[in-house]
């Protein structure tokens, strides 16, 4: 579910810490193309004990943004490969 929709777009303009935090009360892993502060956060959450449900980043250079179906492709080809997504990182990869 996009952000502008989940909650009624309550969270569209918060702070990520509050989307996480948000998403980890739900159990939704966040899919982010945010490549450059997601990563970081991650990282100090880690060092304060905090969790978050899970993260995928998508990379610019990786997809681009009108290839919805290599996205989709791509996000389905990790069901199964991660049993536990809490407090996973995960930079997405092109299906070969």
């Amino acid at each position: 579910m996009a952000l502008a929709e989940w909650e009624g777009g309550r969270y569209r303009s918060a702070p990520d810490i509050v989307v996480l935090a948000r998403a980890y009360e739900e159990g939704r892993v966040l899919v982010s193309c945010d490549c450059h502060t997601i990563p970081p956060l991650v990282q100090q959450l880690a060092s304060t004990g905090q969790h978050h449900a899970g993260v995928i980043l998508v990379a610019s250079r990786s997809f681009r943004p009108t290839d919805v179906g290599g996205l989709l492709e791509a996000l389905c080809g990790l069901t199964g490969q991660v049993d536990n997504w809490e407090d996973e990182l995960v930079f997405l990869k092109r299906v070969p």
